[in-house]
């Protein structure tokens, strides 16, 4: 689609909520699970490892996945593939909620099943709705609502700990009949107030689409992909990190149900919180932004690696906190480096290449830090902080200001311009300079 000239019109809480919902959604399809996986580990007699597969049947489908959506809400918008895709994750978790009511023989893997149609669900979501914005919105007001967004992901990790324990109170399966009533407003909402802009759609074949890969990484690639690869560390460590919690609050702590559930929370509240106001002040500062990431999978290493070294509970919780905090540092700016790295007719492959790394960090974490743990607790946090460690490195030395700058709008050679701005300020494409 071509940029256009703000016809979403304004800044409007209600279009950012809609916006949010999505990836508030998205995020309970495993945040969600977190609190309960000891539950159904125990009532289908799994194994550590088979039930981490209840997370990464959910994101793997969606890693891959994901690239055919970005191509798809390209060529035909983005509301066309958000919108069945929500109906799609919901669907999904039915299927795995009706299984485990009524089909007790293979409950497990049928509830995968539902989890792997959840995930293809997924793919559409998060993603598209990221490329959306960069769509809608310009300058400081694109890095900001990318913020929001962002805070609504964490948000969801916050709140699906304590919800999905108070489900887990009903019944272990609570949990997936719970994501169909969950998807209903998110619909709604990005049916009746988000307004697409109008544009000129992609109209490559996919396997032209697929080529114009190297075009989209000819003059940025080093740093897109420092950029993908810092995204995709940021979630592996927060959810393996989950995945170990969520077994050693019960196990340690003695923490069961809501009180379990708060605790998961701490970590993601101060990410939450922390992306939101880093939304906000990065605006259009380049060099910030690259700063703030490496600061924050810095933070995040540190965290880690103290957490193998000291077990007091009060240190333990300031620990990951703080690992929280990296990650609230960390992930706004990535997710306004690589919207702002494309024009928007290819932005969806793009958000899209990006969101299927983020997944498959999601899919990679529980089971990475479940072979961990089994060489010791502070052998699994030092690997965690060695990984952490190279994404800050990496991004200290590939991440550059002046090519954050080339997104800022450069119109390409023989593109005209309008005169008049627009009544609100809307996003100016990143294009490739002119030659």
């Amino acid at each position: 689609m071509k940029e256009h000239n703000g016809t979403q019109g304004a800044f409007t809480p209600p279009v950012l909520a809609a916006l949010s919902s999505v990836p508030f959604i998205m995020v309970l399809g495993n945040s969600l699970l977190i609190p309960v996986l000891p539950a159904i580990k125990n009532a289908l007699h799994l194994t550590q490892f088979k039930v981490s597969l209840l997370i990464t049947l959910f994101s793997v489908p969606a890693g891959l996945i994901i690239p055919l959506a970005g191509f798809l809400s390209d060529r035909y918008g983005r509301k066309k593939v958000i919108i069945p895709s929500l109906l799609l994750y919901g669907l999904g978790g039915v299927m795995a909620g009706l299984t485990a009511l009524f089909i007790e023989e293979i409950t497990y893997p049928l509830i995968l099943g539902g989890r792997i149609l959840q995930g293809i669900g997924a793919a559409g979501t998060a993603p598209i709705a990221m490329a959306l914005c960069g769509d809608l919105f310009a300058g400081k007001w694109r890095s900001q609502a990318l913020g929001i967004i962002e805070a609504a992901n964490g948000f969801g990790k916050v709140v699906s700990p304590v919800l999905g324990a108070v489900l887990g109170l009903i019944a272990w399966y609570a949990a997936f009949l719970f994501f169909p009533l969950a998807v209903i407003p998110a619909v709604a909402g990005m049916w009746l107030l988000v307004k697409e802009p109008r544009g000129k759609q992609a109209t490559q074949s996919i396997g032209q689409y697929i080529k114009s890969f190297g075009g989209i990484f000819e003059k940025r690639s080093v740093m897109l992909l420092t950029s993908f690869f810092g995204g995709m560390m940021a979630l592996l460590l927060l959810f393996g990190v989950l995945f170990f919690l969520s077994e050693h609050l019960e196990a340690v702590f003695r923490y069961n149900g809501i009180r379990k559930g708060a605790a998961l929370a701490v970590p993601v509240l101060f990410m939450s919180a922390t992306s939101y106001v880093t939304g906000t002040l990065i605006k259009k500062k380049a060099g910030l932004m690259k700063w703030l990431v490496v600061a924050g999978l810095g933070l995040t290493a540190l965290s880690l690696a103290a957490l193998g070294m000291f077990q007091k509970t009060t240190f333990f919780f300031v620990a990951i906190s703080l690992a929280g905090v990296g990650t609230g540092l960390t992930l706004p700016c990535l997710n306004t480096i690589i919207t702002s790295s494309t024009a928007s007719e290819k932005r969806g492959l793009v958000t899209s290449l990006y969101g299927s790394v983020r997944f498959f960090g999601v899919a990679i974490g529980p089971p990475l830090f479940g072979l961990l743990i089994g060489r010791g607790q502070p052998f699994m946090f030092w690997s965690g902080a060695g990984m952490a460690a190279a994404a800050a490195l990496l991004a200290a030395l590939f991440i550059r200001a002046r090519d954050i700058a080339l997104g800022a709008g450069t119109p390409q050679a023989g593109e005209k311009t309008t005169s008049k701005p627009p009544q609100y300020p809307t996003l100016s494409p990143a294009r490739k300079p002119t030659r």
